[in-house]
């Protein structure tokens, strides 16, 4: 098994949509302009893909056309965390025979109350004991109200085919944790821009960021500052970017996510319903810290 190099940035690719269909020729076209800012790679289908509106044949059809317009040397990390353990592993082989490098996988969490440790321990095993690619665990309370243990992601840092964690937690703390306790092999990603610098100075390999997809040169130049012991200009650059990731994670989401892109060059459209997309007044908000960032001029 190839071995999946996570040092670097991955911006969580939305999934463009033009009157309610996946537009795959926007989708491709958006990659192929990602894969020219320095970037390590994309996830595809993650939360900002909106991955829980597509139906099955809908995620492997995505995946199909980003692997087909990424660069080779791009990473393809596939989103295929289901809510039951034989429906993961499917969806994580398919993605692999479609191409994808490594699969991220997403806590179940319908039934939360009995997502114990030992259920959790024996679902990613179960994964990654038979998955052909590389697993990702994906901490984001957030969204499944879980929030994976240190000592359950040390544990399963030992398994072979369990190389890294996102986490979206934005908790520094945790993170440290996590750190601290995790195998020498395995990576641990930052999930949020918010706390992209700190993630890196704890020593974090990369970051699956929201914010790589509008503005990835600044998060990638962030990375390297920090290689270089740039500190006090990395420091201004990250809070700089701190209002621009606040408004397309926490005030706009996905929708003000897709807006910014259509401001930027690339293919944001609309989101799958029931979201709905950002008012015009929404939109001049957004334009306006995009422009105070120096991402958008004019």
């Amino acid at each position: 098994m190839a071995k999946v190099n996570l040092n670097g940035i991955f911006p969580p690719i939305p999934t463009p949509f033009f009157n309610g269909k996946v537009a795959h020729q926007q989708l491709a076209a958006n990659v192929e302009k990602w894969s020219k800012t320095g970037i390590r790679g994309v996830v595809v289908l993650g939360s900002n893909g909106e991955s829980v509106y597509l139906s099955e044949e809908e995620k492997r059809n995505v995946i199909g056309t980003v692997v087909k317009s990424a660069p080779k040397d791009l990473v393809v990390i596939a989103g295929s965390g289901c809510e039951s353990t034989e429906a993961t592993l499917k969806l994580t082989c398919d993605c692999a025979n479609l191409g994808a490098h490594a699969a991220l996988v997403v806590t179940p969490h319908y039934y939360s109350n009995q997502m114990t440790g030992k259920a959790l321990m024996k679902h990613f095993t179960f994964i990654a004991d038979r998955s052909p690619i590389p697993t990702i665990l994906y901490n984001v309370p957030k969204f499944t109200h879980i929030t994976l243990a240190p000592d359950l992601v040390s544990a399963l840092s030992e398994h072979p085919n369990i190389i890294g964690i996102k986490d979206s937690s934005g908790n520094i703390q945790l993170l440290s944790e996590f750190l601290n306790q995790v195998g020498k092999h395995f990576d641990v990603l930052v999930g949020t821009a918010g706390v992209w610098f700190a993630g890196l100075t704890l020593g974090c390999t990369g970051g699956i960021l929201a914010l790589a997809n509008i503005t990835p040169e600044n998060c990638v130049k962030i990375f390297e500052l920090l290689k270089k012991d740039e500190f006090e200009k990395a420091r201004k650059l990250q809070l700089k970017m701190i209002p621009v990731n606040k408004t397309i994670t926490t005030t706009y989401g996905i929708s003000g996510l897709k807006a910014a892109m259509d401001m930027l060059g690339y293919y944001g459209g609309d989101p799958r319903h029931p979201l709905l997309p950002p008012s015009e007044k929404e939109k001049s908000e957004i334009k306006g810290i995009l422009q105070k960032a120096d991402i958008l001029t004019g």
